[in-house]
């Protein structure tokens, strides 16, 4: 069974409001089984409504539309339903009687307005509203479905948990099956490169199927399967996980909810070594991520946030002769961070970043960033090139950072030079 979903409510355009309600619809008929090929957005009009309801039906079997069973004029998803569907308006007396009896039983008076909500188009069932005073509306034409419940999330999820879905379950005829997930995380190539890796996994497999999704300087690799059971579904997928790890390794660093920064810190406390960063350019960002995770304090010492050049003499005892040597912006200067931040703060992992993040350059042109990470084998540096803005470059560097502290944990990066797509100078 293929399932639409649509959002009406123009301040869904205007974005004064997320609709976080087709993230949470899109996970239950993911889990369920249901097939689900569209999203749309439409704004408080009645015409540009009902025609999304009708394309929506050309298409799927069934459509969720969430937001405009209100009772202000702007609520106008009973009308476009009537509108695409060619059925009249409806009048419920019980529930008006209903409605009229609530607000009393609050010792109010009713907006006239309110009954509104007691209008459906003819033909429609009600699902009930435990948390609101506006029912959400089940009708079946031609062999499909349609469903409105409110937009409020409060509300419309717990319709969607207990009505919608279980309806769309029961039509399907147990042939839904379980949609399941596998969410690959990897850095260190860019989008285009791991497309290219894996491209003839895309190419032949329609289950599981395999997307590419980049994130904030990461490559997140989705493996979708579809079967009768959860177990199933993940057995056909595990081949598929298995030869993409192989391909990208050691670029994968984890699966699903993982980050860098437990994965990170998961090395350390198994290994028993501690952590801490030395910090100019990003002036403390790396130290804040680690520290984000619960529980941080197992493994991070703690961080130096040398921004000016006496204090990386002052502070960290960075030797003069290495600035005036080589410059502030240079591997020698974060090698000496590094270990300086190892020795000063007793760790035995040190991340050390320097750089000139722009917009001005100072001393290399914008966006050149060098991050260096001691560990008690060795100590190496890496002279990365970030594009885009001063924050785009000093969040990249950031998540860069603790890559290559994962990569110099486990020994990669001291076994061999790691691809990367910031790793090489800019072409002119």
């Amino acid at each position: 069974m293929i399932v639409e979903t649509l959002a009406v409510g123009t301040e869904l355009l205007l974005g004064q409001v997320v609709n976080t309600n087709a993230t949470e619809i899109g996970i239950r008929l993911a889990d369920a089984g249901l097939d689900h090929h569209h999203q749309t957005v439409v704004g408080d009009n009645l015409s540009r409504v009902a025609v999304a309801i009708r394309t929506a039906l050309s298409r799927a079997d069934a459509v969720i539309i969430t937001g405009g069973i209100g009772p202000t004029q702007d609520d106008i998803t009973r009308e476009a339903i009537c509108a695409a569907l060619g059925v009249p308006m409806a009048f419920d007396e019980a529930y008006a009687a209903w409605l009229r009896g609530w607000w009393e039983r609050r010792g109010r008076e009713m907006p006239e307005s309110n009954l509104r909500q007691a209008q459906y188009p003819q033909g429609a069932g009600r699902i009930p509203n435990p948390k609101g005073t506006a029912p959400g509306l089940a009708l079946e034409t031609a062999g499909k479905w349609v469903f409105a419940v409110p937009g409020v999330p409060a509300e419309m999820l717990p319709m969607i948990d207990e009505h919608v879905v279980p309806r769309l379950q029961r039509a399907a005829g147990g042939a839904a099956g379980i949609v399941v997930s596998r969410l690959l995380r990897s850095w260190g190539e860019s989008e285009s490169k791991v497309g290219e890796l894996l491209a003839d996994l895309f190419e032949r497999s329609t289950n599981p199927t395999v997307a590419f999704l980049a994130s904030a300087g990461e490559i997140k690799i989705r493996l979708t399967a579809k079967a009768p059971s959860e177990a199933e579904a993940r057995a056909v997928i595990a081949p598929v996980e298995e030869e993409v790890r192989r391909r990208l390794a050691p670029r994968v660093f984890g699966a699903d909810g993982d980050t860098i920064e437990n994965v990170l810190l998961g090395m350390l406390a198994d290994r028993g070594w501690s952590l801490a960063t030395a910090e100019s350019a990003t002036g403390g960002m790396v130290a804040a991520r680690i520290t984000d995770v619960a529980g941080a304090s197992k493994v991070f010492r703690g961080s130096v946030v040398a921004y000016t050049t006496d204090l990386k003499e002052r502070l960290l005892g960075v030797p003069d002769h290495v600035i005036t040597e080589h410059g502030v912006v240079s591997e020698e200067v974060a090698c000496a961070m590094a270990e300086r931040a190892s020795w000063l703060l007793h760790a035995d992992v040190a991340i050390a970043v320097t750089g000139s993040a722009g917009p001005e350059a100072q001393e290399q042109r914008a966006g050149t960033m060098i991050v260096a990470v001691r560990t008690p084998e060795d100590v190496q540096a890496r002279t990365l090139w970030m594009p885009g803005d001063r924050e785009r470059v000093r969040t990249y560097t950031t998540t860069a950072a603790l890559h290559l502290a994962r990569l110099a944990v486990s020994g990669d990066w001291w076994r061999g030079d790691v691809l990367n797509r910031w790793a090489k100078p800019p072409q002119r």
